[in-house]
């Protein structure tokens, strides 16, 4: 029976289920392993399950004795690993796409809504007591519907926010992405973000977080943005230049942010929090019980199919 740590706590159900085929371990901490408990656990288990925050490094891959034949990760992003690196070593890599997609789009429209609709704003004014009535100018903000979303990065997840901005409030769709996509739904593909962020009146990155889209959204794409116009990244952190995105919410560049997501997490710049047309998410993308459960069971299927033989589900 193959010997698994998971790296923090997991839902009861998740455990239960791991434990049914699996010698599970499991870190007590919330918080991310040390440089040490990572080298510990390659060297002292055949299967690690990491989260958000292990960072599996080529340093901390290439200078310890590795018993660890697979990393499966929980979450479908996996830019804390380096996959290369685990590949030289003979470690296999996987992770837990299609069981966080809608969970993460709907967290999209929520930082859309807030942002557009200045929600934050207003539940900030109401409950300090500085709400004195209705009155016809309050907090105006923007209206969605018939707006034009620009999506960055039309995979799985920037799907589901197209579907339900273009279905769900009438909105026109235009993307970014390397390859035209065949979608249900119209979409118009843009050679660039910058092309994209001029026509857009909501801009969403959804994006993997990988070496390769490091800050690919920064000053080219707030400078083309419209005025009106608002920012959500749900992806990942790095992905966006987060000093160019301070400094064109500072100069009034662009009308607001909405972001679940930071680039040196859990660390919020002090110039985001004190930003009244900010909505600042911890990041929150699929804390719904049931799809933390499914993201947990897949892993546990990855493991399991491994070490039986049958390959893994889903492979990175």
């Amino acid at each position: 029976m193959a010997k698994v740590l998971v790296t923090r706590p997991l839902p009861d159900a998740v455990l239960a289920y791991a434990r049914t085929g699996l010698d599970v371990d499991v870190r007590p901490s919330t918080q991310a392993m040390s440089a040490d408990e990572m080298r510990a656990a390659l060297r002292d288990y055949d299967a690690i399950l990491p989260t958000l925050g292990d960072n599996f490094s080529s340093e901390i891959l290439g200078d310890a004795p590795v018993r660890c034949r697979l990393l499966a990760n929980f979450g479908v992003g996996y830019n804390h690993i380096d996959a290369a690196a685990a590949k030289k070593l003979g470690i296999a890599v996987c992770n837990t796409p299609g069981a966080v997609t809608d969970a993460t789009a709907d967290i999209g429209l929520t930082l859309i809504l807030m942002t557009a609709r200045r929600a934050g704003e207003g539940e900030r004014l109401l409950r300090s007591g500085g709400w004195k009535g209705w009155h016809p100018t309050q907090l105006l903000g923007m209206h969605i519907g018939g707006k034009t979303v620009g999506i960055i990065g039309m995979g799985r997840i920037g799907q589901a926010i197209a579907r339900r901005c273009h279905f769900g409030f009438g909105m026109d769709v235009v993307y970014a992405n390397r390859s035209t996509k065949e979608l249900d739904f119209p979409a118009t593909h843009l050679g660039s973000i910058p092309k994209l962020a001029e026509v857009a009146d909501v801009v969403v990155v959804a994006l993997p977080g990988a070496a390769d889209t490091h800050h690919m959204v920064g000053k080219n794409c707030f400078d083309a943005m419209q005025s009106h116009a608002i920012f959500v990244n749900i992806a990942r952190g790095n992905i966006v230049d987060e000093s160019a995105l301070i400094a064109a919410l500072q100069a009034g560049k662009i009308a607001g942010a909405g972001l679940d997501v930071y680039e040196f997490e859990p660390e919020v710049p002090d110039a985001l929090i004190a930003m009244e047309n900010v909505s600042l998410l911890p990041h929150l993308g699929t804390n719904a019980q049931d799809v933390r459960e499914g993201m947990g069971r897949m892993a546990v299927d990855n493991i399991v199919g491994f070490f039986d033989g049958n390959g893994l589900l889903n492979p990175v």
